[in-house]
């Protein structure tokens, strides 16, 4: 936001005589201000904006001919540059006396390139803010290097058990953590050393405790002390550990202690902006990386709102008692507001989405916005407000390098803030003032408003919570309870009684049981009006005993009304969904939004997702990168699964989604897996059919994920081939055997697929296809595979085949896989022989896979079901693939048999009757299985499909039409 360039009346004589002034000063100085005509150009204007910079310039017009001369006035400091220029103040500094007018004369000049660079409209604020947060952190590490050495020249260097000499460590907190210091701020530290000790080498040691505590106070002096040079900084210490009475400085193991002890969420708070700005900065991120888990909770943290609503509360409190009226940053719609808006999401979602744990809060409001937490307008509004508000922060402190917020209400005061600000008369820079903070300020409001029912305007009856309580007679329960919606109040009764008296309700802290009370007459509300109020109660019930002692999802469902709304609709549909609800809580948040939870996302933004998910996470980190995973797998599946039950998706696109989710999964899982060990073996060398190979491995899905017909709860059938050469690994640490490299390659695609976490598993997976089933090796040479497909592989082998393809690894070593299939398809077959293989096989399935209930229909074994019409279509691909290439083209069922009506091998009639009654077999299976019922119908129903099934079976496989 450039200064106005024409002065206003009420400030143009009073910079003409600064002008007048400064020009006899540096005349009688001998520098020459006019030979810079670019400097005089904007001089008149920076003085009459800011009375600091002309008062410097006019006693010490040297310092602006240096900063000229030098270029430094006309250029953006590259990074390191403040950290050379303090280095040669010091060059000649001995004393601490020394150091601290050194340090007082860089300050000086440094804040007068600064706000002349501000005010002259040739740097922009995240210049101006990097620059002041720059300046300091140099300050601050050069002094204490200087004082370092100094104190061990007296007492001995300080050292650890392991004899390693020991450094301290600053954190800047607030606006310096964040690198968005203002141009009068004081400094936020918190000092830290890395573990207990003494000194060493000197006659007089003393513990590394008092040596700290004499570095800190020395550095507090030579930093925060007023001189007659003026100070460097105002320092406040009063965010570290127990405030004002705490020590100066802590070890790192007590500072870690205290905050697992002791830390209260404003200190959660104070730290997500926390940096190393000096001393021993690796030690120091180390530190940071131990208070992590404390700042930054793993789950979504909405057990965090009350304590948030309070600090908003004395936020506003403070406001309303204060004369805070005009104050850019405290006032109603300040940059405070802005910070908090961004950090209580920070709080709440920082554990869960790493990319939050940025200390910007422009990012900030970037990241929510961009992943919908918030609307872009917000975003937009607030990222303009804060821009605004900080240019106006600057202006108002350069004029007399104070640190102010107050708007002035001086007529001149008035005009110097609007002219700096870009405006011609003070009346638009007000209604542009005022049109930030009221837009800020309403934003602020909504932010953790109580959105409870009663606010929407529907009153809640006080009666539903009595019946909760069971504060009165049964026969008024049951009346209280029918009129709410329950046809059978004493069933209810029960069930809330069984929730009172649950072990886990009896063990819910104060807190936890209030907010518990508080949700049962929420819930019974909104269940009532549903279609199913029971069966709805019941299961959402059952969610509430798994999830009550972590009341964070408790609070979640109080505090977003819409998520109960939506919880109450999924359970209506599904008890497989509250069970996946009652599995992984964290998937509760997904209930927040409707834009996304009805919609699930298509295969490039899936992907596109879990990378940003992955990118942020230590590749040495492997299980909490398995836990990612399994949360991005458990939300993506919930979005499926909402969609499904609400009919906003058709059966095949059901299986396309998680189809499309488990590929997904497969391929990172790889590439976790494959960097890993080249990480530490290097490369295999591979080559097939003649040609070498970059990866030479692939992973072939069989079954329902190579059929593209993956359910919910479907494991993964796999098969591993690569295509190494004889010879060892190259580039890697520990060279091994190409072929164990690809055995262990495997075992570890399988132990990240497998493996149990907190957040659960990714998917339970079945090698026994591979070629010799368990006996044979885990991975198989592609060239040892089609040799034993071709010559060795059984028939129901080659049933399989027909639903293999290739979903991860090598793009040509997967075409050179469907090159094989292809062939072993359409190998020329005995039709005798081959029906009786297919006949004997399935008569050998269903008896060990067919629990016979009398009454009941399996919609998958039973004689005319749905594997039945899978062995028809197997049966006629391998039969008719040598004379109908095509056949090997697909690996779905139904369009195998769109292929079958193409080529004519079965009539029109016939081949849709085999897709209808297959999609009406999937279509009920798949509704049961969102029941938790098994694949199982009264034997009444599907007859005449059933039985037209069995003619065909009789027509094609037993008699051979």
């Amino acid at each position: 936001m450039k200064p106005a360039n024409d002065l206003p009346v009420e400030l143009a004589e009073e910079a003409k005589n600064r002008l007048v002034a400064f020009i006899d000063a540096a005349e009688n100085a001998k520098v020459k201000i006019r030979h810079y005509p670019e400097i005089f150009a904007v001089i008149k204007q920076v003085f009459a904006f800011s009375d600091f910079v002309a008062k410097s310039c006019i006693r010490n017009p040297q310092m602006l001919a240096d900063l000229i001369i030098s270029g430094d006035i006309k250029k953006r400091y590259a990074k390191g540059e403040y950290n050379n220029k303090l280095k040669i103040f010091f060059s000649e500094a001995k004393e601490n006396n020394n150091i601290s007018s050194k340090l007082r004369r860089f300050r000086l000049r440094e804040k007068v390139r600064i706000a002349w660079r501000d005010l002259a409209g040739w740097a922009d604020l995240l210049e101006t803010m990097a620059d002041l947060s720059n300046f300091a952190d140099t300050c601050l590490e050069e002094a204490l290097s200087v004082l370092y050495r100094s104190l061990c020249s007296e007492y001995g260097n300080p050292t650890g058990a392991d004899g390693a000499q020991e450094y301290l460590v600053l954190f800047g907190m607030g606006k310096l953590g964040a690198r968005e210091l203002n141009f009068s701020s004081d400094i936020d530290l918190i000092f830290a050393y890395t573990e207990v000790g003494r000194t060493k080498g000197k006659s007089k040691s003393i513990s590394n405790e008092e040596f700290f505590v004499l570095l800190c106070r020395r550095l507090l002096n030579v930093i925060g002390t007023t001189t007659p040079g003026g100070l460097v900084f105002r320092i406040d210490m009063r965010l570290r550990p127990f405030g004002e009475s705490g020590p100066l400085v802590m070890s790192f193991d007590n500072m870690e202690a205290y905050y697992q002890r002791h830390g209260r969420e404003w200190e959660r708070y104070a730290w997500i902006k926390a940096r190393v700005v000096a001393g021993n900065k690796e030690a120091g991120r180390k530190l940071l990386d131990r208070l992590k888990p404390f700042v930054f909770r793993r789950y979504l943290d909405f057990g965090v709102y009350e304590s948030l609503r309070d600090m908003k509360h004395k936020i506003s409190l403070e406001v309303s008692h204060k004369v805070m009226e005009g104050n850019v940053k405290v006032g109603h719609g300040g940059i405070r507001e802005i910070e908090f808006f961004g950090q209580i999401f920070q709080l709440i979602r920082g554990g869960v989405v790493p990319v939050l744990q940025d200390r910007s809060i422009l990012n900030i409001l970037k990241i929510l916005a961009n992943r919908s937490y918030i609307p872009q307008e917000v975003c937009n509004d607030l990222t303009e407000a804060y821009e605004f508000l900080r240019n106006t922060e600057h202006r108002l402190q350069e004029f007399s390098d104070q640190q102010t917020h107050k708007i002035p209400s001086d007529p001149a005061g008035k005009a110097r803030l609007a002219a700096s600000m870009g405006f011609d008369k003070w009346e638009f820079f007000a209604l542009e003032l005022k049109r930030h903070m009221k837009s800020v300020h309403y934003h602020f409001n909504k932010l953790l408003a109580t959105e409870d029912f009663e606010t929407k305007g529907e009153k809640i009856d006080g009666e539903l919570r009595n019946v909760w309580l069971d504060l009165i007679e049964n026969d008024h329960s049951s009346k209280v309870l029918f009129n709410a919606g329950f046809d059978g109040p004493d069933e209810i009764l029960r069930l809330l009684g069984h929730l009172r008296n649950n072990p886990e309700t009896r063990l819910l802290s104060n807190e936890g049981r209030k907010r518990l009370d508080k949700l049962i007459p929420l819930v019974l509300k909104e269940v009532g009006k549903s279609e199913q109020p029971y069966l709805a109660l019941n299961r959402i019930i059952d969610l509430i005993k798994v999830i009550e002692r972590r009341t964070c999802y408790i609070a979640l469902l109080l505090e977003n009304p819409d998520a109960l709304v939506h919880l109450v609709k999924l359970s209506n549909a599904s008890p497989w969904i509250v069970s996946l609800l009652a599995r992984h809580p964290v998937l509760l948040d997904e209930l927040l939004d409707a834009r996304t939870l009805y919609v699930p996302p298509n295969k490039s933004d899936i992907i596109d997702e879990i990378r940003k998910k992955l990118h942020h996470i230590p590749a040495q980190d492997l299980e909490y990168q398995i836990e990612e995973l399994c949360i991005f797998k458990q939300i993506d599946i919930l979005r499926v699964a909402a969609a499904d039950v609400t009919n906003a998706l058709p059966l095949m696109r059901v299986s396309d989604h998680l189809t499309e989710i488990a590929e997904t999964i497969i391929n990172e899982v790889l590439e976790l897996s494959w960097n890993h060990l080249i990480e530490k073996h290097g490369k295999p060398t591979c080559l097939f059919d003649g040609k070498t190979s970059e990866r030479g491995f692939v992973i072939i899905a069989y079954g329902k994920l190579g059929g593209l017909e993956l359910g919910y709860g479907g494991d993964l059938d796999l098969v591993f081939l690569h295509a190494g050469t004889k010879g060892q690994t190259k580039s890697g640490i520990r060279p091994i055997d190409n072929a164990q490299f690809f055995a262990r390659l495997g075992q570890r695609v399988i132990h990240i697929l497998t493996a149990h976490t907190s957040a659960g598993s990714l998917y339970e997976t079945d090698m026994r296809l591979r070629p010799s089933g368990s006996s044979g090796p885990l991975v198989c040479h592609i060239e040892a595979f089609k040799e034993y497909q071709v010559e060795k592989a059984w028939t129901w082998e080659h049933q399989a085949l027909v639903k293999a393809r290739a979903v991860s690894g090598d793009i040509n070593l997967a075409k050179y896989f469907e090159q094989i299939r292809k062939e072993v398809l359409t190998l020329s077959r005995s039709k005798t022989k081959l029906q009786q293989e297919v006949g004997e096989m399935r008569e050998r399935m269903r008896k060990e896979l067919l629990n016979t209930e009398p009454g009941f229909f399996d919609l998958k074994q039973d004689q005319g079901g749905m594997v039945d019409i899978e062995f028809i279509v197997q049966y006629l691909v391998l039969l008719k693939s040598s004379e109908y290439n095509e056949l090997a083209g697909w690996t779905d069922i139904v369009r195998l048999l769109e292929t079958l009506i193409e080529t004519k091998i079965v009539d029109d009639s016939t081949a849709r009757f085999l897709k209808k009654a297959y999609l009406e077999y999937r279509a009920s299976a798949h509704r049961l299985s969102l029941q938790e019922k098994p694949a199982k119908v009264p034997d009444s129903e599907f007859i005449d499909l059933r039985e037209n099934v069995k003619k065909i079976w009789e027509t094609f496989v037993e008699n051979g039409h």
